[in-house]
């Protein structure tokens, strides 16, 4: 599958603000956005106000590249969540959280989402007891994360996940920290995700 492979702070640039896409570095003097804080590009310090559409398309942008999603699966998610029932954009928002590699990074096992999804690929996690490799595999209310035989056999991941113990833990998951195994009590709420996204943007976006 395609997938972007260039300098991903030019990707928090772009969007003007930290996607922490890089681990500790996004919390050091060396972060991209707080060196240079204009996007990439040549003309990148004369770009002028953006127009609606152009607004509405950095929204979009900024949630897939957060959640490390493909154009063709966020448009894929947003077709799921305009048949459901409620609101479109929380639940896409909803959809997105549920994601394997998303919950990882939640839990405290990855600094980041992109590494999350790179311990999911490599099998270190299983589902109900079933190793899944998949990041994008959603879950379920009642499903049950825990480490997979090599994960177990990994002291980094679970140095990591002891390192971020203090991360606030999103309501929709209970974690055991003593046999590091997380449970989905609940599907997540608009109010467990804390990123700064303006979901009516992208919902008019897909409206046009």
């Amino acid at each position: 599958m395609a997938r972007y492979t260039g300098a991903v702070c030019r990707l928090c640039r772009r969007e003007g603000q930290k996607l922490f896409l890089k681990g500790d570095r996004c919390y050091s003097d060396k972060c991209g956005v707080q060196r240079r804080m204009y996007p990439p590009g040549q003309h990148g310090q004369g770009r002028k106000k953006a127009s609606e559409y152009g607004t509405q398309l950095r929204e979009k942008q900024k949630t897939r590249r957060y959640y490390g999603v493909l154009e063709s699966q966020f448009e894929k998610y947003f077709k799921i969540a305009a048949r459901q029932t409620g609101m479109t954009g929380e639940n896409l928002l909803r959809i997105l959280e549920s994601r394997l590699d998303n919950a990882i990074y939640r839990l405290g096992f990855g600094m980041s989402r992109p590494e999350s999804r790179q311990l999911v690929r490599h099998g270190h996690f299983t589902v109900n007891g079933k190793r899944v490799d998949i990041p994008s595999y959603l879950l379920k209310t009642g499903d049950v994360i825990s480490l997979s035989a090599s994960g177990r056999a990994i002291e980094k991941i679970k140095d990591t996940a002891e390192g971020n113990a203090s991360r606030p833990l999103p309501k929709w998951l209970d974690f055991d920290r003593n046999i590091l195994q997380a449970k989905v009590i609940a599907p997540p709420e608009r109010s467990d995700i804390d990123l700064p996204v303006e979901e009516h943007l992208i919902v008019e976006l897909y409206s046009k």
